[in-house]
């Protein structure tokens, strides 16, 4: 089975305990996270071989990541090395009305320096046949982004499936440029696009159009759109969440191959252990689903929402549900019973 390679930047997340706020916290939860390695992870637990590329500072919490790397199988080989320090957030973690918060420390991490021509692209992808990125790495600094159009014109170059979750984060698009000037030419490799479809009319340069998910008949005009766009889109997919508090969220998708609408039913999650990474859970399902059978896109968006439900029942960043939990709450059961 040939790999997945995710592109991105791993972090150590410093996390509030017992939904404490930053005023209130006299330690951090020390974790590691970060959007592509979310990804990685997920993929690595359900039996594909993912591969993580990102550059890390060559010292001792370098060398942490690394090793959390290894501890959920997935491949660091091409790692490289360089930079003063690894990239940080701290959380917030919010509770009924109140929100969580993230705020950022990653200016001039090890990956926010990273140099175009770093990555011998050619050599890592020949072997992969998906290669996925997300907005976050070309937010982060300038040569970030070139690094990434490199490897997605080598990825595209060998016949390589791309794809790409959107992620806009305002807090990171700080170096002069916004996305609108940068994002185009990087989303007209992808083959998958994830994201609302706003986010990626703003991305785009387009204007909002504040679309209703529910009205069928409008979404496929919207989303084609976007195919006029990036010409070799072939898939978009949609999370839509209706946050009822932070303490309960409710779950759906939707997904448009240019043809066919699909839609997900909407699942109930409460109460919420942890929110963050439960995107990228949706990602990494998605794509797990599309792997084992391309053709079954409403097989795949089921098995996506699912994923992306049950990630808010874990602690930290990563999904670490199995495949035959994720099988038992497609098919209806929700109990959440002790399994004996």
């Amino acid at each position: 089975m040939k790999k997945v390679v995710t592109f991105g930047e791993i972090m150590l997340r410093l996390s509030t305990e017992r939904h404490l706020r930053f005023s209130q916290a006299k330690t951090y939860a020390a974790s590691y996270g970060g959007c592509e390695f979310n990804v990685a992870v997920s993929l690595a637990n359900y039996g594909i071989p993912a591969e993580f590329i990102t550059r890390l500072p060559d010292n001792e919490i370098g060398a942490c990541a690394l090793k959390e790397m290894r501890r959920f199988n997935v491949e660091s080989k091409n790692i490289i090395y360089g930079g003063d320090r690894l990239g940080l957030y701290y959380l917030e973690t919010g509770a009924g009305t109140r929100g969580s918060n993230v705020v950022y420390d990653r200016a001039n991490s090890a990956m926010a320096t990273i140099k175009k021509g770093s990555v011998d692209w050619n050599r890592i992808l020949k072997d992969a046949s998906w290669f996925h990125w997300s907005g976050i790495t070309p937010a982060i600094s300038e040569s970030a982004a070139e690094e990434c159009l490199e490897a997605l014109k080598v990825a595209h170059k060998l016949g390589i499936t791309i794809s790409s979750d959107l992620n806009y984060r305002s807090k990171l698009w700080q170096y002069g440029k916004t996305p609108s000037q940068v994002m185009p030419e990087l989303l007209k490799y992808s083959n998958i696009i994830l994201g609302d479809i706003d986010t990626a009319y703003f991305m785009l340069g387009e204007n909002k159009v504040n679309p209703n998910y529910q009205d069928i008949k409008t979404l496929p005009n919207l989303y084609d759109k976007l195919f006029n766009f990036c010409p070799n889109l072939h898939t978009v997919a949609t999370t839509l969440r209706y946050s009822v508090s932070a303490s309960h969220q409710r779950i759906g998708g939707v997904m448009y191959n240019g043809k066919t609408l699909y839609n997900a039913d909407v699942k109930e999650v409460t109460p919420v252990v942890d929110r963050v990474g439960s995107g990228d859970a949706f990602m990494g399902g998605l794509i797990y689903g599309l792997m084992q059978a391309p053709e079954d896109k409403q097989r795949a968006l089921n098995f996506a929402v699912a994923a992306c439900c049950l990630k808010h029942t874990i602690y930290g960043d990563y999904n670490l549900v199995s495949l035959k939990e994720i099988e038992k709450l497609i098919e209806g059961d929700s109990s959440g019973k002790v399994s004996r």
